[in-house]
């Protein structure tokens, strides 16, 4: 099974760009594989920790929190496949934070599930809109 999943930039620190893309990702991929076609998408050099949370916001009590540090959190990005994360219960979703300093936040949507097509390779970015982020413009523009 295929899903079709809407990555939204919500907001950082360093970065104000309205940004978005939707991939196709097998549902067996882990949450970490996830993070690596996000890291992709956006051109970041996947040098910082992150976190993968379900919730209502960001901000959520009631949360269940994935992260790359099995220190931070009883549930590991490599542990559930998507297929068992989507479809989320209504109001819910995937939020991915990247990078504790800068706060990188997205926000994951479920668009829908659909069969595997032959001579496709997966995961796959199919498209995006706006402004892709610099993960660090805002320093290199100092130098």
């Amino acid at each position: 099974m295929i899903l079709l999943l809407e990555i939204k930039l919500v907001t950082a620190a360093v970065d104000t760009n309205k940004w978005s893309c939707v991939i196709e990702i097998d549902a067996s991929n882990t949450l970490e594989d996830l993070h690596h076609i996000i890291q992709t998408a956006v051109d970041f050099d996947n040098d910082h920790l992150y976190e993968f949370m379900i919730a209502k916001t960001p901000q959520s009590r009631n949360s269940i929190r994935f992260c790359d540090d099995d220190e931070e959190s009883d549930n590991s990005v490599t542990d559930p496949t998507l297929g068992e994360i989507f479809p989320l219960p209504p109001k819910m979703y995937l939020h991915y934070l990247f990078d504790y300093g800068d706060m990188w936040r997205f926000k994951i949507l479920y668009k829908g599930a659909s069969k595997r097509m032959p001579n496709v390779t997966y995961p796959r970015i199919i498209s995006e809109k706006g402004t892709k982020p610099e993960q660090y413009g805002r320093w290199e523009d100092e130098e």
